[in-house]
């Protein structure tokens, strides 16, 4: 990665602030939190610090619960989240993080730098930078 002045980097354009939820909550409270909130997605938690995070988004609801006639209720978020999540630096370029969207067809990435969860970044947030 190189780093040209003025090129933005995935910590300039990420949302920082990040709606979780647990894996053992049901869809239902996830889609109550993700309409208080005014959110897509949501990123779920790891369990006890092991494990790997998980984004349950509103086209998960749509394709794996409401098509197949499941009550929200009664289905767990990490039945049907969305898994591994991808992860990108917090210095990685714009274009770099479009790409990785791009090849790996999906919406949003996890901004991590090692360490810790520093935001997420979706093809809309990159979008509105342009």
């Amino acid at each position: 990665m190189v780093e040209e002045e003025g090129m933005k980097t995935t910590a300039d354009v990420m949302t920082r602030h990040v709606v979780d939820i647990e894996p053992n909550a049901t869809v239902a409270e996830a889609i109550s939190k993700m309409k208080q909130w005014n959110v897509s997605s949501l990123l779920v938690k790891r369990e006890s610090g092991m494990g790997t995070w998980g984004f349950m988004t509103e086209t998960d609801v749509i394709e794996k619960v409401v098509a197949k006639e499941l009550e929200p209720a009664e289905v767990l978020v990490h039945e049907i989240m969305s898994m591994p999540v991808i992860t990108v630096s917090p210095k990685s370029s714009l274009q770099e993080c479009a790409a990785l969207l791009a090849r790996a067809d999906i919406r949003r990435v996890l901004v991590y730098d090692g360490t810790n969860m520093l935001g997420i970044i979706s093809s809309s947030d990159i979008f509105n930078a342009l």
